[in-house]
């Protein structure tokens, strides 16, 4: 019975560090999707007048 105890809490542990690797993963994914210029035309408007640029 003993032996059974500790493998499930094992089990458990390896259970949580599983998801906490999974959220830390697809966290970074979205912090990096959201500071990634995007592809295509950029129009600024600012104090130098009108920029376009071709990305």
């Amino acid at each position: 019975m003993a032996d059974n105890r500790v493998s499930d809490n094992k089990n458990v542990l390896y259970l949580i560090i599983g998801v906490l690797a999974v959220a830390v993963a697809v966290l970074g994914f979205n912090l990096y999707q959201a500071k990634k210029q995007p592809d295509g035309l950029q129009i600024n408007v600012g104090p130098d007048g009108l920029k376009i640029q071709n990305k």
